[in-house]
């Protein structure tokens, strides 16, 4: 038996995610992006994460999540703490996997009625 919805009014849902690409609701992004659980999509400044520097973390707090699902593309990479140490100053959770798993915690949480905000790296198709 189901205790909660598949989807809440309002909430936005990651229905796709492909090389190069992720779909929110039926809006496809070909590059990195900010999807708060209610709200505008943002297209998000680092194309990997190699790319990334403190203020691409700072950014994030706008949305006010109380946890944030980083993607960080096809494979798993972990950053430094020194990156995301404004959320923890926050005390905001966050969580590192590659794109694919981060899309799919993201609609779990957001079933769920977290303040949760995916943070996606979507490298172009072909890249590792």
């Amino acid at each position: 038996m189901k205790f909660q919805p598949d989807t809440l009014p309002g909430a936005n849902v990651i229905t796709r995610h492909a090389p190069g690409e992720v779909w929110v609701g039926a809006s496809r992004f070909g590059s990195s992006v900010l999807v708060p659980w209610q709200g505008e999509v943002q297209v998000w400044r680092p194309a990997s994460v190699a790319d990334l520097q403190p203020a691409d973390f700072e950014a994030l707090l706008a949305s006010q999540p109380e946890l944030v699902i980083f993607g960080s593309g096809p494979r798993q990479r972990f950053v430094s703490a020194a990156l995301y140490r404004t959320l923890l100053e926050r005390r905001i959770g966050f969580e590192t996997m590659d794109t694919g798993a981060a899309c799919r915690t993201y609609n779990v949480l957001v079933t769920e009625g977290r303040h949760v905000l995916a943070a996606l790296i979507v490298e172009p198709a072909g890249t590792t």
